[in-house]
């Protein structure tokens, strides 16, 4: 287990509003929105802890299970029970509750399941269970990711889905990821150094965040939500890679069951779901 204590200050909350194109609530009084927390409380681990690929193989929670292994996050679930407020102190503790082996499609899988709880005077404010799934590198002719390429029409070019009424769309550049990733102190270099995706990893792009697609998924919530800054539960899922010339757009719609909300590349492919209730 490791635990993290830290005076929570506005910058990094007026960073991601930035980022995103958000507005900003006030942070000392409604505290900061869901997901938000992700910019707060992070493991800077030194530069000899980190592997070849920027991410760190010790000295954080959790440690991957083996060398060389690529790491995406696969989904999690939030649950904020009040404000977390700025100008006070919070305390984040960690620690791995399940560890899976599975096989898939591209080899064996090992599934992590890491719970955070953050608290603030004495007060459990945010649980978290994150999931991260870690698996072999690719064979050195491995094709693209699935759904690389996204849809095509007939000349072979991305086609463009319009809008819906309740999307919002998010210019992905190779700027805003490496803001991102310099915000969550992220230092995997799929998110930043294109060489090394496409040479190292295989992909055919730099991939954008799955958390940068679930707080952008929790946003649109929130915007059907009125804006306000409520207690809830978010639970996510990343069912597809996305790469930043493939653009992103999420949407949010109330339901029975709560608002749910969406990710998609430009030409309409699927890549996260979530449910705010």
């Amino acid at each position: 287990m490791t635990s993290r204590t830290e005076v929570l200050t506005a910058g990094p909350a007026e960073g991601l509003a930035g980022l995103l194109g958000v507005p900003l609530p006030d942070l000392s009084s409604e505290g900061i929105p869901a997901l938000w927390h992700w910019v707060y409380l992070l493991d800077r681990p030194a530069q000899a802890d980190l592997g070849a690929d920027g991410h760190p193989v010790r000295g954080v929670v959790p440690v991957p299970p083996g060398p060389g292994l690529r790491r995406m996050w696969a989904g999690g679930r939030v649950h904020t029970s009040g404000p977390l407020v700025v100008g006070e102190e919070a305390t984040r503790e960690s620690r791995v509750l399940a560890s899976e082996e599975k096989v898939g499609r591209s080899g064996a899988m090992t599934f992590v399941t890491v719970r955070h709880e953050v608290t603030q005077h004495g007060r459990l404010v945010v649980e978290e269970d994150q999931r991260i799934v870690y698996r072999q590198p690719p064979a050195a002719s491995a094709p693209d990711a699935p759904g690389a390429t996204g849809g095509r029409d007939g000349d072979g070019v991305a086609a463009d889905v319009p809008l819906g009424a309740d999307e919002w769309p998010i210019e992905v550049t190779a700027t805003l990821l490496a803001r991102y990733s310099a915000l969550t102190y992220n230092g995997h270099r799929i998110h930043y150094d294109r060489d090394f995706t496409r040479d190292v990893e295989g992909y055919p792009g730099l991939l954008v965040h799955g958390p940068l697609q679930a707080v952008a998924m929790a946003e649109a919530a929130r915007r059907v939500a009125g804006g306000a800054v409520t207690p809830g539960e978010f639970e996510y899922r990343l069912t597809a890679p996305l790469f930043d010339h493939q653009g992103l757009v999420v949407g949010a719609v109330a339901s029975d069951d709560g608002i749910r909300t969406s990710a998609r590349d430009r030409s309409g492919r699927q890549t996260a779901e979530g449910l705010w209730r």
